[in-house]
């Protein structure tokens, strides 16, 4: 008998009396049972739930339901169980810093605050919020203007527990505070810091160095940063010891100053081994020697983001190269230096590719997509303005990739109606088709199953704007079938062919 039954006052137990408190018979009952036969399961249960109600109560749970609150102040009632309060991005003429500022200290609670739409925040409101909110793992600033280094600062001191950050567009965050932010904070898995262009290599060192958990680092537009804010290629059999400069250190212009950098060489145990995203769109200074860097050290990498880095070549491509099967997202729009040669040999090594985006890249050409094609998972190509496509790699596209749903053909002249129609055809996933400017899509009738173009596009755009989603694209592809049907017919017959714009199947 289990001594912890003895300790019950008011229950007797005998060799044929089992007596216990029964919640679905009565307050108190007794039970018998022989001795000689087990007890039955239900009865079993009964007592065990009985005697569960002679237990102390264990307290609640003191901490609240989970509440989140979009777009608005939480109210009085709220104050201590909002856990989430996001202001994205719109107008929120009606809510100033202020009153963020007034909820704050009694939101105890909060883990996650988006402020990116309330764009006069304050370093007085930041600060409020890293002395109060203990728990808080992310926190959007994008767009805060106001905000300056004495903010993140203070995040950098009291916010610990910080997972994510996003700062894009914040003109006042300099290196000081993005050093300061990613050495007190070892959780780390997201940086955002687009379009800071204070930020220059002596902050991207220390990310690089402090952050290991980082999965997703967005360093956009940020012009100022050269080579020597990355980790360094190095050679296997080189005896310089990690942690000793290299002699003939090479300088870097740091606002004004001139500053030394050696090469940065990461240990083994400090490689960024869970970074999966990266963005260094229009970094425009970065060249070929960055890109190798990068990737011999984040060999991970899923998404990589590369446009408008003009000084790029087919060096970079063999080192992306590398990343193998890894690499699921590759951008390189207005990268025009890269060739038909370096495209083969990525996607040769890349073949788990399923979004790929070379718009604007003048020197690619058939040969470039063509060899696209042969990728099995692929879903998103985009091709804007390349003026060497023609028809037959766009009917090749069409034949080897059935998985495509999302297909940019904007600004390439050199195609014609047919090869349009072929697309849509073949492909039964296809979800989206931007044909503006082509030419051959002018025709009358095709417009009616375009979208709309945007308002602020101007006159002669909104013209060739020919943008085919969802269900429009099969009534187009109806369509085309139509008017193929009546050429046939025509020819047949020996009557010249008039392209008809509405439905009707008459030949005149």
């Amino acid at each position: 008998m289990s001594p912890g039954l003895h300790s019950v006052p008011f229950l007797h137990f005998t060799k044929l009396d089992y007596t216990c408190p029964n919640p679905y018979i009565g307050p108190i009952t007794t039970m018998k049972f022989s001795a000689m036969s087990p007890i039955p399961l239900a009865k079993r249960l009964s007592i065990r739930r009985g005697m569960k109600l002679l237990r102390p109560h264990r307290a609640r749970n003191p901490i609240p339901e989970d509440m989140k609150v979009v777009s608005r102040v939480p109210g009085p009632d709220e104050l201590e169980r909002v856990r989430h309060i996001l202001f994205p991005g719109g107008d929120y003429t009606d809510i100033t810093d202020e009153e963020i500022a007034t909820v704050i200290p009694n939101c105890v609670n909060l883990e996650v605050v988006q402020l990116s739409g309330i764009e006069d925040t304050s370093d007085r409101t930041i600060a409020i919020l890293a002395a109060n909110a203990t728990k808080l793992r992310g926190l959007d600033l994008g767009g805060c203007s106001r905000i300056t280094d004495e903010g993140v600062l203070e995040l950098a001191a009291k916010c610990a527990t910080l997972e994510w950050i996003r700062l894009s567009g914040v003109p006042g965050v300099t290196d000081s505070a993005i050093s300061a932010l990613v050495k007190s904070c070892p959780r780390l898995s997201e940086l955002e810091l687009d379009s800071c262009q204070g930020l220059t290599a002596m902050s991207i060192r220390d990310i690089w160095t402090f952050t290991r958990k980082l999965r997703r680092l967005k360093l956009t537009r940020c012009k100022q940063l050269t080579a020597h804010a990355f980790p360094a290629l190095v050679d296997e059999n080189t005896s310089v010891p990690y942690w000793q400069s290299t002699p003939g250190d090479e300088k870097d212009s740091l606002a004004g100053s001139t500053t030394f950098f050696p090469p940065l060489i990461l240990p083994p145990a400090y490689s960024p081994d869970n970074l999966r995203v990266l963005d260094l769109g229009y970094c425009t200074k970065i060249t070929d020697g960055a890109i190798a860097g990068i990737v011999s050290n984040a060999t991970k990498i899923q998404t990589l983001i590369l446009s408008g880095c003009a000084h790029l070549t087919d060096k970079t491509m063999d080192s992306i190269c590398t990343l193998g099967e890894n690499l699921e997202v590759l951008t390189m729009a207005h990268v025009s230096k890269i060739t038909d040669i370096g495209v083969v040999r990525l996607v040769r090594a890349c073949t788990r590719l399923r979004s790929v985006d070379v718009n604007f890249c003048s020197n690619l050409g058939d040969l470039a997509v063509l060899e696209l094609a042969t990728l099995p998972c692929l879903r998103r190509l985009s091709l804007v303005q390349l003026r060497k496509l023609t028809d037959n790699a766009v009917f090749f596209l069409a034949e080897h990739t059935p998985t495509l749903e999302r297909l940019h053909l904007s600004h390439c002249d050199g195609l014609s109606l047919e090869s349009i129609h072929h697309v849509i055809r073949k492909l039964p996933e296809l979800v989206h088709l931007s044909a503006t400017g082509i030419p051959a899509l002018t025709r009358p009738g095709v417009e009616r199953f375009s979208e709309r173009p945007p308002h602020d596009s101007p006159p002669d755009n909104q013209e060739l704007f020919r943008v085919f989603t969802n269900e429009k694209i099969g009534l187009l592809c109806g369509f085309l079938d139509k008017e193929m049907e009546r050429q046939r017919e025509s020819e047949a017959q020996n009557i010249i062919f008039m392209p008809r714009a509405d439905d009707a199947r008459n030949l005149y």
